[in-house]
C-alpha cells in the first residue's frame, strides 16, 4: 500500500490541477462573466459523473521562460461523464492556463478522448475558450490542430459532435467547430473569426470589433456558421443537454424514445383554420408544428438564419423526429441559396443518425433574380435535392398549400423516395401558379380579347379550379392521401409506426459527390 505521504502528495496534486492557472486568473475569468472550464463541465454533466483523464499532463516547452511554468493538465480539461445517464466524452478549454492556447499536449488530450468516443460510440462535446495556437510551440501547435481536424472528419456521421464557443475561437481553431454537427455561442462573450479585427483593419481598412466581426448574433443570423445562441453560459449548457435528448449515441443506434404522454390520436380542430382563404396571405408555420408534435415541444435549429425555412427537432408519439418546413411569413416561403443549404445540412444530419424526417411543404418555387442565379442557386438548390434523394430514413411529407415547379420535387416528394406523402385539401400541386400558367398558356387569347384583364381573371379561376388542388397528384399516386388538417398528428404517428423497421440502401460507393 502507498505510504500516507504518497497519498497526501497525490491529493495535493489533484487539488493543484483543479486550480488551473491559479486563483487570480480564475477571478479574472469570473470578472468577465465567464465560468471556468471545470464549472462548465459541472453544469453540463450529470452531478458527480465526470471522470477526468490526463490531469497530470504538462507541456514540453523549455524556451521562452516556460520551463518552470508547467500547470498540471495544461490548458484543457478532458474526460467522460453522463448526460441523462448516457455516456458523453468532453473537453473543456481552460482560459486561465495560457489563455486556453492549444499546445502539443493539449491536442493530444483532445485526440485521446475523441479516439475513445469513436471506439465506444458516444458523442463528443467540446467547450471552446481559447486564444488559439500556442505561439511558443510553433508548428507543433499547428500540427495538433490538424490532428483534431482529422478526427472531427473521421467521426463525422459516426458519432454526434457538438461545439460550444464560450469565449474566443480564432484563426485555425475555428475549423474544428466548423467540422462538427452543431455550434452554440453565447451573446457578449463568444466570438469566432479566421482573422481578427486588427488584421482586418490593416488589410481592408474596415472598422470592426470582435462582436461585429464574429460575435454570437453575427454567426447565428448572418453567416449561418452557428446553430444556437444563448443569453448566458448556463442557457448554452442546458441547450446542449436538451439537444442530446433527441439524438442517438452513434450512427448504429436509434434515437432515444421518450415515454408516451401526449395522446397519439389527439386532433386539433384549429389546424382546419390555419390556411388563409387568400393564396398569397402568409401564416405562421410554427403554429402547425407546435400543434402537431408531442406537447408542442420543438427545438428549432438555426432559428435566426435563413428564416424562410424552419428546421429542428421534436417528438411524435415519443419518437424523435427532424422537422423541415417552409415559413410563409418570410420571403413568401420561397427557397433561396441560404435556405437550401440550411435544409440540406439538417436533412443530412438526420439521415446520418437515423432520425425520421417530417417535411411540411408550402413552397411557390425558388427565389428569382440575378443575385440568386449569380450566387449559384442551381448548385446550392441541388444540395437540398441531393440530401433528400440520398436520405434513407423514414420520410413523411405534408403539403399544406403550394408545391410548385422544381421546388415540389425537391421537398421530399414521392419521386425522391418520400415514403408517405400527404396533402391537405388546400394543397396546390402544379408546375407553376395559376397566374403564371395562364399568362403563358393563354397569352394570345388574352391579348385578342376586348376585355383582356377580365378574360385573364376568368382563365386564372378556371385553371385554379381544375389544377390548383391535390387531386390530380393523388390520382397519379404521387400523394398517398388527402387528409383533413386536424388529422395530421395521428396520421403522422401511424405512418411513423408503420415505417419503424424501414430499410433502404444506396448503391455501393466510396461517397457521393454532393454539389458543394
Amino acid at each position: 500500500m502507498p505510504s500516507q505521504s504518497r497519498l497526501v502528495e497525490l491529493r495535493e496534486l489533484r487539488e493543484r490541477a483543479k486550480l488551473g492557472g491559479g486563483l487570480k486568473r480564475i477571478e479574472q475569468q469570473h470578472a468577465k462573466g465567464k465560468l471556468t472550464a471545470r464549472e462548465r463541465l459541472a453544469l453540463l454533466l450529470d452531478e458527480g459523473s465526470f471522470q477526468e483523464l490526463d490531469a497530470f499532463v504538462t507541456h514540453r516547452v523549455t524556451d521562452f521562460g516556460l520551463a518552470d511554468n508547467r500547470p498540471l493538465g495544461d490548458s484543457v480539461v478532458t474526460g467522460w461523464g453522463t448526460i441523462d445517464g448516457r455516456l458523453i466524452y468532453v473537453f473543456s478549454q481552460d482560459f486561465t492556463v495560457f489563455g486556453g492556447s492549444l499546445s502539443e499536449a493539449h491536442a493530444e488530450k483532445v485526440c485521446k478522448i475523441m479516439d475513445l468516443a469513436i471506439k465506444n460510440g458516444a458523442p463528443v462535446i467540446g467547450l471552446n475558450d481559447s486564444g488559439g495556437a500556442r505561439i511558443q510551440e510553433g508548428v507543433v501547435s499547428l500540427g495538433g490542430y490538424a490532428d483534431i481536424f482529422l478526427r472531427n472528419t473521421l467521426a463525422s456521421g459516426v458519432i454526434p459532435q457538438i461545439s460550444a464557443v464560450m469565449g474566443p475561437c480564432a484563426g485555425g481553431a475555428v475549423y474544428s467547430p466548423a467540422l462538427t454537427d452543431f455550434i452554440l455561442m453565447v451573446k457578449g462573450s463568444s466570438y469566432m473569426f479566421v482573422t481578427g479585427p486588427d488584421v482586418v483593419r490593416a488589410v481592408t481598412h474596415e472598422d470592426v470589433t470582435f462582436e461585429t466581426l464574429g460575435g454570437a448574433m453575427v454567426h447565428n443570423a448572418q453567416s449561418g456558421v452557428a446553430h444556437f445562441v444563448a443569453e448566458d453560459e448556463q442557457e448554452c449548457l442546458s441547450t446542449i443537454r436538451r439537444l442530446l435528448s433527441f439524438i442517438p449515441q452513434n450512427n448504429l443506434e436509434d434515437p432515444p424514445r421518450s415515454e408516451l404522454s401526449d395522446d397519439p390520436l389527439r386532433m386539433d380542430q384549429e389546424l382546419d383554420q390555419v390556411i388563409p382563404d387568400s393564396p398569397i396571405k402568409p401564416y405562421e408555420m410554427r403554429d402547425i408544428i407546435h400543434r402537431v408534435v408531442d406537447h408542442g415541444d420543438f427545438l428549432e435549429v438555426q432559428e435566426h438564419w435563413a428564416q424562410n425555412i424552419v428546421v429542428g427537432f421534436a417528438r411524435l408519439g415519443g419518437r424523435s423526429i427532424g422537422v423541415v418546413a417552409q415559413q410563409p411569413n418570410v420571403l413568401a416561403r420561397v427557397l433561396d441559396i441560404n435556405s437550401a443549404v440550411k435544409g440540406a445540412r439538417f436533412v443530412r444530419f438526420c439521415d446520418c443518425f437515423n432520425i425520421p424526417i417530417i417535411t411540411f411543404v408550402d413552397v411557390p418555387g425558388f427565389l428569382p433574380g440575378m443575385g440568386q442565379e449569380h450566387g449559384g442557386i442551381i448548385r446550392h438548390g441541388a444540395k437540398l435535392l441531393y440530401a433528400y434523394c440520398e436520405a434513407t430514413v423514414p420520410k413523411i411529407t405534408v403539403i399544406t398549400r403550394k408545391a410548385y415547379g422544381g421546388a415540389y420535387d425537391v421537398m421530399s416528394s414521392k419521386h425522391v423516395r418520400g415514403d408517405i406523402n400527404y396533402a391537405w385539401p388546400t394543397a396546390e400541386i402544379a408546375v407553376m401558379g395559376p397566374e403564371g400558367a395562364v399568362n403563358i398558356l393563354f397569352k394570345e387569347e388574352i391579348e385578342a380579347s376586348p376585355t383582356p384583364e377580365e378574360t385573364r381573371q376568368r382563365l386564372i379561376q378556371e385553371y385554379r379550379d381544375k389544377f390548383a388542388n391535390p387531386y390530380m397528384a393523388a390520382a397519379r399516386g404521387y400523394i398517398d392521401d388527402v387528409i383533413e388538417p386536424r388529422e395530421t398528428r395521428p396520421k403522422l404517428i401511424q405512418a411513423l409506426e408503420m415505417l419503424k423497421n424501414k430499410r433502404d440502401t444506396n448503391p455501393p460507393k466510396k461517397h457521393g459527390n454532393i454539389p458543394l
